[in-house]
């Protein structure tokens, strides 16, 4: 009977002292400041996009020297991407359309119809295209406001946009 009472006690030391380490760790993750998600955009407000030449699905010629605004990268196959649909849609068609461009990836026509409605869109190739070359761009959603030639902001979602001044 004396071994299982020293059992008992030893058992709860041992369960006291995990409990005391757990809240110890617990107490040092929370006092370390929350690591922030670095998005992958090669090119930083400030960079210069490079020059590129495409046809959009409308068939307008589309250049560097021509695209002034937004410009959104999307993808058939990326879920976020479909999340995040519904409010570029919206702030595109606050935008105007002629300042808005959107190059999408993969086989949905109806998402491109509803691209085209706002928005002035060209179809990436498997390798992105010429302009996921220009701005170094390997993944989606991925969001650029441009001025100039050069990218003013960038994001992954629609709310992390700069809003335009006036509005």
């Amino acid at each position: 009977m004396l071994y299982v009472v020293a059992a008992l006690v030893l058992l709860g030391l041992v369960c006291l002292l995990n409990l005391l380490l757990t809240v110890g760790i617990l107490r040092r993750m929370r006092a370390q400041p929350p690591a922030q998600a670095e998005l992958p955009f090669a090119l930083r407000p400030g960079s210069a996009v490079g020059e590129f030449a495409v046809t959009t699905t409308d068939g307008e010629p589309l250049t560097l020297a021509s695209l002034e605004g937004t410009v959104a990268f999307f993808s058939a196959d990326c879920a976020a991407c479909h999340e995040t649909l519904p409010d570029f849609l919206a702030y595109a068609r606050a935008q105007g359309r002629d300042n808005v461009f959107a190059v999408f990836g993969g086989d949905e026509p109806e998402t491109v119809r509803a691209l085209a409605e706002v928005a002035h869109v060209v179809t990436a190739e498997l390798d992105g295209g010429p302009v996921a070359a220009a701005f170094l761009n390997t993944w989606t959603p991925a969001l650029y406001v441009v001025g100039g030639g050069r990218v003013v902001a960038t994001a992954g979602r629609v709310h992390e946009l700069p809003v335009p001044a006036g509005r």
